[in-house]
């Protein structure tokens, strides 16, 4: 069965992806709020599943 914190952390990556490229205020550097939004999204979803990971591998 599939993770969901991982599967969640794919879909807000994946919705970083699709806004970035029709964006014009959004940038490698600069985001517009909705980009903004997205990334935090996404970064928090990936440092909570990488926090996961690695305290699996520490027990």
């Amino acid at each position: 069965m599939p993770d969901d914190l991982y599967q969640r952390y794919q879909a807000a990556a994946r919705a970083h992806r699709e806004h970035a490229p029709g964006c014009p205020r959004c940038t490698d550097h600069v985001r517009c709020p909705d980009g903004t939004r997205l990334w935090a999204k996404f970064e928090r979803l990936q440092d909570a599943y990488l926090d996961r990971q690695r305290t699996k591998r520490t027990r």
